[in-house]
């Protein structure tokens, strides 16, 4: 392929990647809470202290009932309720103020395990790390956004909570500025017109996160959830987690929140910025200034031994389990596929840029990958918009249909790979589906577009 080729497919297919380089996920800093300003005290105890009635759900609650139900997720997050053993988060949450746990690696293991608020006998345990723009208090709807003052301990602010109502109930931090912010901690959040809020509990379709998950060489990112009920059978997981349902996305994300289906749990994995291009390529390849990628092995491996353990043990066992993708993230969705083979029941590329590894120098691309292979288990969707413009040729004949000028938002590569699985032996509309969409361009708005079709797949196996 010629620089000219390789200098367009740099503009028409990392353009919006590039965009997200930039984008951080927010962590709830706005403005304070005029409308909900006012009202008494309601529910809070003394700082520090445990009075109050026990709202806690019981102990030994069902892993897989945890992201939805109010009682599966006080249960999950560790027994804590009025009769049951302390749970691993209380300990970790001892363990900092008598000093044995340094503040910031507790309360991080704390999100990452069962979450925050913490469930106690005496309702639920909020804390944050000191950042040194304190004194801190605690806001929610249960105490009339009146802010309470927490407590100061090993570099921990920190109180203990009754909390009536918790499903659904709604808080945030207040800093020594009377600045409002949510939790950056908190297990489930949502937004309205003042930013993003923590949530108690949530039995109603929320969000929630993991934040700063890594493992196997993989650096942090946030893994991002929307959860449509208690136990869903279906997993999908995502790539571009930052981009998928929150009012922060970039132009607008695909909105999968309006879209999955109850039954679907959407795990939307943020990419690392800088470092997107290294882990959503399979091999690395050369698209004008030197060879770059080539880190997919490495990033489809956390993605296996590292985030769906963690999924599974929260949120249990699925029946279907998914992956998707759009651009590079539609390339390493494929790839995965041929990685852990068998793993996944579904695959989507939304304009996958399938071409990669025949940009610079020839090697092999996951077409090749693919015709080598055969026919997989795994249930595949393909899609793109643009369209053949002049045909697609192999014009430098280096086994990849991608030389027509014309040709937009990987319309080629993608025919090419889907006729690849046909002659392999896929079944149209029952393993393999492909869609073009006429003229749609590289985007995240026609990615959002079209994403019920590979979810109507998906959600119906």
């Amino acid at each position: 392929m010629g620089r000219a080729r390789a200098r367009a497919v740099q503009r028409n297919f990392f353009s919006p990647a590039l965009l997200l380089l930039g984008l951080t996920a927010a962590c709830g800093d706005d403005a304070s809470e005029p409308a909900n300003a006012g009202g008494g005290s309601g529910g809070v105890s003394a700082t520090g202290g445990t009075a109050g009635s026990g709202n806690a759900a019981g102990s030994g609650g069902d892993a897989a009932a945890a992201s939805g139900g109010v009682a599966g997720q006080a249960g999950g997050a560790g027994s804590g309720g009025v009769g049951g053993t302390q749970s691993q988060e209380l300990k970790t949450f001892d363990d900092i103020k008598s000093g044995a746990t340094k503040a910031s690696d507790g309360l991080l293991a704390i999100a990452q395990a069962g979450g925050f608020p913490i469930p106690s006998p005496a309702g639920f345990v909020f804390a944050r790390v000191d950042d040194g723009k304190g004194p801190y208090a605690l806001a929610g709807d249960f105490n009339g956004w009146t802010p309470a003052p927490m407590q100061l301990t090993q570099g921990m602010y920190w109180i203990s909570v009754a909390v009536p109502t918790p499903d659904g109930a709604k808080y945030k931090f207040v800093d020594g500025g009377q600045t409002f912010a949510a939790d950056p901690y908190a297990r489930r959040y949502g937004w309205d017109q003042n930013g993003e809020y923590s949530l108690v509990l949530s039995s109603a379709p929320h969000r929630e996160r993991f934040p700063e998950m890594s493992g196997n060489g993989r650096p942090p990112r946030t893994v991002r959830l929307w959860i449509s009920q208690a136990k869903p059978t279906h997993h999908l997981y995502t790539h571009d987690g930052q981009n998928l349902f929150e009012p922060t996305s970039i132009f607008g994300g695909w909105k999968l929140d309006q879209t999955a289906g109850a039954k679907t749990l959407i795990v939307g994995i943020d990419n690392i910025g800088a470092g997107r291009m290294d882990e959503y390529t399979h091999i690395s390849d050369n698209i004008g200034s030197g060879p770059v990628g080539g880190k997919g092995d490495d990033y489809a491996d956390f993605v296996e031994q590292v985030v769906r353990p963690a999924v599974e043990k929260r949120y249990g066992t699925p029946s279907k389990v998914g992956v998707m993708g759009s651009s590079l993230g539609g390339l390493i969705a494929i790839h995965q596929v041929l990685r852990h083979p068998g793993r996944y029941d579904f695959a989507a590329s939304l304009s996958g840029t399938l071409g990669w590894g025949s940009f610079g120098p020839h090697k092999e691309t996951l077409i090749e990958r693919f015709e080598t292979a055969g026919k997989q288990t795994t249930k595949i969707y393909l899609d793109s918009g643009g369209g053949p413009g002049s045909g697609c040729i192999d014009s430098d004949s280096d086994g990849i249909q991608d030389d027509a000028a014309g040709a937009k938002d990987n319309y080629c590569e993608t025919v090419q790979l889907r006729d690849v699985l046909s002659a392999a032996g896929y079944t149209f509309d029952t393993e393999l589906w492909h869609w073009y969409e006429s003229g749609a361009p590289h985007s995240e708005t026609a990615w959002a577009a079209r994403a019920f079709r590979p979810l109507s797949a998906f959600e119906a196996l």
